[in-house]
């Protein structure tokens, strides 16, 4: 398994935070209040992207992070819009670091899939990157387990490897169990999952009645539009109010406790709403809770239809 530490050594934290909101649903204020609670709980480990919030976030987290930026692993994205090319790589990443204030990104991934440029130049490109030290890890997003494999070889042959993937994965969207996180811990690759809380619906707040983005985001509403998700998030809200925590502590440590899960990503638009997520760290969860908690939602089908073997 890859070990991933900050440049002065210090482990990264069991949990991630991701600035997808700063600058954007959370202004200067309350990116700075979310940071310094994230410190405080021991996190170390901030995720962003060159394409969040038209690069406020990227410049946020560089200037809060400037004080102690060598005891902190820092990740950004490339190649949402452009291409996965060496052109657009490379001018990505020069932005980046740039906001962000830094010489060296600690995990730089390549955000997407790109069907339309040969791997081979994605994979040389950060390898040389990999090679000058402008970046220390190698990652990929949103990629499928046979994706990942197909970089890793091709990452092999020259030198270099996956070392970080980051799939969506929280209690109703469990499909990175077929496959994505047993290769993942096959091939010893560091797993930071997005969307622990599936969207704000493990919150607890929609079972509540309330509002947020499966009722203004026509993505999200489509992504967690069956009921079956929603009986589940229900079932989460009122095993929650039994054992008196929050629906949301209870859904980042469910994803967390999974062996080969490394660090969720856990975000929110101030720091009271992002609390509950943060307290996920310190929550005990036993093999018992966990597949409580898992008999909520469906498990997903396995990759072999030789179900008699399964």
């Amino acid at each position: 398994m890859t070990h991933l530490t900050a440049p002065d050594g210090t482990p990264i934290s069991a949990l991630c935070f991701g600035c997808m909101q700063f600058g954007g649903t959370a202004d200067e204020a309350a990116s700075r209040a979310m940071y310094d609670a994230c410190r405080a709980a021991g996190v170390t480990f901030f995720d962003t992207a060159h394409v969040y919030t038209d690069g406020a976030s990227e410049t946020l987290l560089g200037r809060f992070a400037a004080g102690e930026r060598d005891s902190l692993v820092i990740a950004t994205k490339a190649a949402y819009a452009g291409g996965a090319g060496r052109r657009n790589i490379l001018t990505s990443l020069d932005d980046s670091r740039r906001r962000l204030g830094t010489d060296v990104i600690d995990v730089f991934y390549l955000h997407r899939w790109d069907a339309e440029t040969p791997l081979e130049e994605s994979i040389e490109t950060l390898a040389e990157l990999h090679r000058t030290g402008a970046i220390r890890h190698i990652a990929v997003s949103n990629f499928a387990a046979w994706q990942v494999v197909k970089a890793q070889a091709v990452a092999a042959g020259m030198g270099v490897r996956i070392d970080m993937i980051q799939p969506m994965y929280n209690l109703v969207k469990r499909q990175a169990e077929v496959e994505i996180l047993p290769m993942a811990a096959s091939e010893g690759i560091a797993v930071a999952p997005y969307s622990p809380l599936g969207g704000g619906l493990l919150s607890g707040k929609y079972a509540a009645g309330g509002t947020g983005r499966l009722s203004t985001d026509a993505r999200y509403a489509a992504r967690y539009g069956p009921d079956w998700m929603h009986r589940a998030a229900a079932g989460l809200a009122d095993l929650a109010g039994e054992m008196g925590h929050h629906p949301a502590t209870l859904a980042v440590a469910w994803v967390a406790a999974h062996p080969d899960v490394t660090a969720p990503i856990v975000s929110a638009r101030h720091a009271d709403q992002l609390a509950p997520s943060l307290a996920a760290a310190t929550l005990p969860m036993d093999d018992e809770l966990r597949a409580r908690l898992s008999a909520l939602s469906l498990d997903p089908p396995p990759a072999t239809d030789r179900l008699e073997e399964a």
